[in-house]
């Protein structure tokens, strides 16, 4: 099959993973949904299978491909009925490791982003705090340098991977004075003294572990410090484009996942004599399902191409997250309701789905706050540049 994006090797690829997703994940899904805990064994084997190396140089260990590699990881693990698995994977792969990848040095890099790419240990980004969300520059989490340590003191909230994970890329203020030229970033071990986890209870992505942090007088080393102290806000900006895109092309995938689902099941469901994807009322509506998920999903191949050839798409990355998750929840409530009374019920995908969709338009910046961003660039003109190196 001819494509803008995709070579006879990207699809190769696809092959394979969507084999290995269904013989080594999909197993256990359910059990992982129940316990909310994701057993380690998985994490080894997508490293052993370079999976979490896919963006990472080959000069750091991983296999330095293209974007649209990650693109396939990303839709394939939606794909199999949770979120909060496909989740825990990609704010590994794509938040935490980011920042390795692109700020570690080369210590930091074969302490925490060698085991990272070998599913050895497991990462998370730590920056949303409990009184401030996408409000980054206002964050309160202090580090203040004491010898060759720096003591941190504060809290996060909402960190996936952050009650089972190995360590956290931590914002914090240096310099609290200096606001958003005064935040730092750190690499904090989960397992530190001083720092407690509680595990929230979630609507949905039931498989991740969602933690809020505490930071009673933390000890980190100054070595954790990522790059110099105060750049750390210039850090966050620069892997945000590529989160909201992320999460945009999550919307897709998980959009066109129901709609196929939904529609083998209107193909096998008979009333009055016909199946009732020859309901015209349903089949227009499921066209029109269809046609927003392609327009969605079309869209941002072609921002993963302009990024792939690096140029900076925040406002695009921005409004590929805005109207994909807002697209998305709009198609699986509609494919509910094309189940029926089975849409509701728990032995079929829908109902998980469903939850689990609900915090596209919350998680990585609010659809309000991407409106307000837009805004800014759209109607006042504001010209946002790529951080200074």
């Amino acid at each position: 099959m001819e494509s803008l994006y995709f070579t006879e090797e990207h699809h190769l690829f696809r092959e394979s993973l969507k084999d290995f997703l269904q013989k080594e994940v999909v197993p256990h899904i359910d059990a992982w949904e129940a316990s909310g805990q994701i057993e380690r064994f998985i994490w080894k084997k997508f490293g052993e299978m370079g999976y979490f190396g896919l963006a990472v140089p080959e000069a750091d260990g991983g296999l330095g491909l293209d974007l649209f590699y990650t693109v396939i990881l990303l839709e394939e693990l939606q794909k199999i009925d949770s979120g909060g698995f496909a989740a825990a994977i990609w704010a590994h792969a794509y938040l935490a490791m980011t920042h390795l990848r692109k700020n570690g040095n080369a210590e930091q890099k074969e302490a925490y982003l060698t085991p990272s790419v070998n599913g050895e240990k497991i990462g998370c980004l730590g920056v949303t705090e409990p009184f401030g969300g996408s409000d980054v520059a206002g964050l309160r989490t202090t580090a203040t340098k004491k010898g060759d340590v720096y003591i941190i003191n504060g809290s996060k909230t909402f960190i996936t991977n952050g009650v089972y994970g190995d360590y956290i890329i931590l914002a914090a203020k240096t310099d609290p004075s200096a606001g958003n030229k005064g935040i730092s970033i750190f690499i904090v071990d989960n397992d530190s003294n001083g720092l407690t986890k509680n595990k929230l209870n979630k609507l949905g992505w039931r498989a991740s572990d969602t933690a809020e942090l505490a930071f009673d007088n933390v000890e980190v080393p100054a070595a954790n410090l990522m790059g110099e102290e105060g750049t750390g806000f210039n850090f966050i900006m620069e892997a945000f484009a590529l989160e909201r895109l992320i999460m945009g092309v999550n919307g897709h995938a998980r959009a066109e996942y129901a709609l196929d689902y939904a529609l083998q099941y209107m193909s096998e469901r008979e009333t009055f004599g016909k199946s009732i994807d020859q309901y015209q009322a349903l089949r227009h509506r499921f066209v029109e399902l269809h046609a927003d998920m392609d327009v969605c999903k079309q869209y941002n191949y072609g921002v993963v191409y302009r990024m792939e050839k690096d140029e900076y798409v925040i406002r695009e990355a921005t409004i590929s997250k805005l109207k994909s998750t807002k697209m998305a929840d709009e198609v699986i409530y509609s494919c509910l309701q094309f189940l029926g009374g089975y849409g509701y019920i728990e032995d079929y995908p829908m109902a998980r789905l469903m939850r689990d969709s609900r915090l596209g338009p919350i998680g990585g910046g609010t659809s309000e706050i991407l409106k307000e961003i837009i805004a800014k660039i759209v109607i006042d003109k504001k010209d946002y540049r790529p951080p200074e190196k």
